[in-house]
């Protein structure tokens, strides 16, 4: 189950496939943060052995799929450049505390999300991809299930380390944070935009 507390307007999907190299190019970029989320958090925390070896997996995970997202770069023939910061990550981790340990709790849930809202965009654009590009559509399924398996990766690691009632409190108030800035944002050619 994803915790968010809203869905995607489905007329994203829509504006989405006007925009499909962008995306794509944008997509690529968050696979590489989240291996580095995943690694930032491994230096950070070497005293919490629960975090080791799932953030370690996670993070040759997202790797793998920022290769994969670069074939699909290659296919379609958009080169991999750099790209400014989306506005979303930045708006979505203003929630996070500064204080231990409520920052590792913090950082746990909103990477949670951020994979949460990933894997309910992949899945619009595989659906709306369908005709377009057949190819790229199927990989996008095919990422479904890790998506939302990180998410609830993440959730897992907040409960290893806090309460699981702190962990499910502080991760609806997060959602409900990264609701509005959802349904703040205007649309930009990213898939968290």
């Amino acid at each position: 189950m994803l915790h968010l507390a809203a869905h995607t307007d489905p007329a994203w999907a829509a504006r989405a496939l006007a925009h499909v190299d962008e995306i794509l190019l944008d997509h690529a970029h968050l696979e590489k943060k989240a291996a580095g989320t995943a690694v930032t958090l491994l230096f950070r925390h070497p005293d919490l052995p629960a975090l080791q070896q799932p953030l370690a997996a996670l993070a040759r995970e997202e790797l793998a799929h920022f290769e994969g997202v670069l074939r699909h770069l290659a296919r379609r023939g958009v080169p991999f450049a750099r790209q400014k910061p989306g506005r979303y990550a930045g708006r979505l981790h203003r929630v996070v505390r500064s204080e231990p340990p409520h920052q590792l709790l913090d950082t746990l849930l909103v990477a949670a999300l951020i994979e949460a809202r990933s894997c309910e965009r992949l899945g619009l654009l595989a659906e709306a991809l369908g005709d377009v590009d057949p190819e790229l559509a199927a990989y996008y399924r095919s990422l479904l299930a890790s998506e939302a398996r990180h998410h609830g990766e993440y959730v897992a690691l907040a409960e290893a380390c806090f309460p699981a009632a702190a962990v499910r409190a502080r991760l609806a108030e997060i959602a409900a944070h990264e609701a509005a800035v959802v349904a703040d944002a205007p649309f930009e050619p990213r898939l968290h935009g």
